[in-house]
């Protein structure tokens, strides 16, 4: 079966926005879509039945936490990302290369250098060198649906030579992780050293029965320089890959900077295959790309506001550590139909911060990631029925009452 397909059912006649299916080996999730992350192979404090039943069809893992602990012979060995997770269904992985930006006080970065990175690891200092052969490797033996092609992601506002550095990287690194995936999908035995670790994995082997096939997307950067994305996208389409993303955006550029962007890269890329803009999550922000023609989302933000107390509705952000919830018998959000929502109140809730019981986190993080399938089942229902301009995202503001 090939790795992808992606089938699009309707089209807003006002924009670029479209609904569809992206089928993976592992099935399929309806777009436009919003994918809840899991760093390490768990979304936060959430089971993988609890997420399901919020509606998250796909779930990310992190390629280099997941490379740090356990390894990714060690998933492989437990079945892959899938089966080691307990989530089945269709997983993305990311390819380390936002870590390039994200911890760039730990990396060893030269100019002009074509292998790849070295980084301080965050938990021991152990130096880890990742490359695109790496990074592809590293996918391969994690067995994620969707796998991406390791980039660099520049700062927002950075000069033109570091942009044009950027660019310069990204798409020698894009060419190498295609060829990269090529081999490793036409012979999996060379993704494990010839020579085995002593210990567990000593006797470990890889059969090509044991891969699902995997789809390999590229990622535009240029930052909100429009004629550097526009050289980016067309540079790797011409790779005709199965899928691309906007990298590099919701970094300090603001709101209007990326819509500018969106609206300009997304038509350059190709129409009948999926668009995934990279971590994004606020409502407003989706529903904008949306309407350019973005397919896929992901984002931090469910469970991580979540942890903290910080609940998203249609009317606002709540944060339930506000002393005026402490007598409030109402819902967390009237009209939500999570399992949170049902069953206890923000008094309660206000409590289980208050106390620090483990519970509040998850139940939060439960209604934050219904709240974000909700707001996608909205925009595909809007989308169907030819409404997509009327719809108002919900609020981001803070309630006050």
């Amino acid at each position: 079966m090939p790795a992808l397909s992606f089938s699009i059912q309707h089209r807003d006649p006002t924009s670029s926005a479209r609904v569809g299916t992206l089928t993976t080996a592992h099935g399929p999730f309806d777009t436009p879509a919003f994918m809840a992350v899991g760093t390490r192979g768990s979304l936060k404090g959430v089971t993988p039945a609890q997420a399901r039943d919020c509606g998250c069809q796909c779930i990310l893992g992190n390629t280099y936490h997941l490379l740090l602990r356990p390894g990714p012979e060690t998933v492989r060995a437990l079945g892959g990302l899938q089966r080691f997770s307990g989530w089945g269904g269709p997983m993305l992985t990311d390819s380390g290369g936002y870590q390039v930006f994200s911890l760039s006080d730990l990396r060893v970065f030269e100019t002009g250098d074509a292998d790849g990175v070295t980084f301080k690891s965050h938990i021991d200092g152990q130096l880890i060198r990742l490359s695109p052969e790496e990074s592809i490797r590293t996918q391969h033996l994690l067995g994620a649906d969707i796998v991406m092609a390791f980039d660099d992601c520049p700062p927002a506002n950075c000069d033109a030579a570091r942009l044009r550095e950027s660019l310069d990287r990204t798409h020698r690194w894009a060419q190498r992780c295609k060829e990269a995936h090529e081999r490793f999908t036409q012979d999996p035995s060379l993704l494990l050293p010839s020579s085995p670790p002593d210990g567990p994995l000593s006797a470990f082997r890889i059969q090509n029965s044991e891969f699902a096939p995997q789809a390999l997307f590229g990622i535009v950067q240029g930052g909100t320089d429009l004629d550097a994305r526009a050289h980016s996208a067309r540079t790797l389409a011409a790779l005709d890959l199965p899928g691309y993303a906007l990298g590099g955006l919701a970094v300090g550029e603001g709101h209007e900077r990326m819509v500018a962007t969106i609206e300009h890269t997304a038509p350059l890329l190709p129409e009948n295959k999926p668009r995934y803009l990279m971590g994004v999550g606020y409502a407003k922000d989706i529903l904008e790309a949306v309407k350019r023609g973005v397919d896929m989302f992901d984002c931090v933000l469910p469970t991580r506001n979540g942890r903290n107390g910080l609940a998203f509705t249609y009317q606002g952000t709540r944060r339930l550590k506000n002393a005026r919830y402490a007598l409030d018998n109402g819902p967390l959000e009237e009209g939500c139909d999570c399992y949170c929502c049902r069953n206890f109140s923000r008094g309660y809730l206000r409590h289980l911060f208050n106390v620090e019981e483990m519970l509040g986190p998850t139940l939060v993080s439960i209604h934050n990631l219904r709240f974000f399938q909700r707001w996608m089942a909205d925009i595909r229902a809007a989308i169907r029925e030819e409404r997509l301009q009327s719809l108002v995202a919900p609020k981001n503001e803070i309630v006050e009452e």
